[in-house]
């Protein structure tokens, strides 16, 4: 296989891995708000941080295709 495989499996796991980051905070946040105990060890602002970092290979990847995809000839 290929490094653009497995780059591109890196990256939807990541990707899929803020996705879930990102809906488990605010459904804590949610919860919270409507005053029930709902906590997964963290709060839900730190949640979303990891999910960003999470988010950043992503985009690394992204735009190193783009970049690819730039230099071909026309």
């Amino acid at each position: 296989m290929d490094l653009n495989k497995w780059s591109s499996i890196g990256s939807r796991l990541c990707f899929a891995v803020a996705v879930v980051l990102f809906a488990v905070a605010i459904v804590d946040w949610i919860l919270t708000m409507a005053g029930m105990k709902a906590s997964v060890g963290y709060m839900p602002g730190r949640l979303i941080e990891f999910g960003a970092m999470f988010l950043i290979p992503v985009v690394t990847v992204l735009l190193r295709e783009i970049r690819e995809e730039l230099r071909k000839p026309k």
